[in-house]
């Protein structure tokens, strides 16, 4: 399992804010129209799913990928509590235990890395830009003990329960 700092937990809410304040269509928008408004945050928050469960025990390439970005974020974030701030670096924001994903839970995350890859190919523009800070987000925001880490127990609820039950229709 990763750990996820004080500082990676603040590069994940930087994310999150960029994200809203980018998307934020204004009240009067919302409310004329609000499932059309909400169609536009889809992708960064289905990349922020898949970067949430990425973090919840997958070894290999993928692991190993989401694990380096992890610890890069917790790095700099580390670093800018520190000298922004004053703020000691290294303090662990994870918690304390987590719901791991089964073996066919991991094999959809495989499944959802090749789509995710895809779109993002596919993607043009700031497009791509926004499922991989989705993702990022999530890498960093999915093990931590607030309410973003929270939702990745219904997350590896779902990828457990949907691998056990294609893997067990297909084997």
């Amino acid at each position: 399992m990763n750990y996820v700092t004080y500082g990676g937990v603040t590069i994940g809410l930087c994310l999150l804010i960029h994200q809203v304040i980018t998307w934020w269509p204004g009240r009067k928008s919302l409310m004329k129209d609000p499932l059309k408004q909400a169609e536009k945050l889809l992708p960064w928050l289905l990349a922020w799913c898949y970067g949430a469960l990425t973090t919840l025990g997958i070894a290999g390439l993928v692991g190993t990928a989401s694990g380096a970005v992890l610890g890069l974020s917790n790095w700099l974030g580390d670093v800018a509590l520190l000298w922004g701030v004053g703020e000691s670096r290294g303090q662990l924001a994870g918690r304390a235990t987590f719901m791991p994903l089964s073996g066919p839970g991991a094999c959809l995350v495989l499944i959802l890395t090749v789509a995710f890859l895809a779109a993002v190919k596919k993607a043009s523009g700031d497009r791509a830009g926004v499922l991989k800070r989705g993702a990022w987000c999530g890498i960093t925001l999915g093990t931590s003990a607030g309410v973003a880490g929270f939702a990745a127990v219904p997350l590896a609820m779902a990828a457990n329960w949907l691998g056990n039950t294609v893997y067990g229709v297909v084997g």
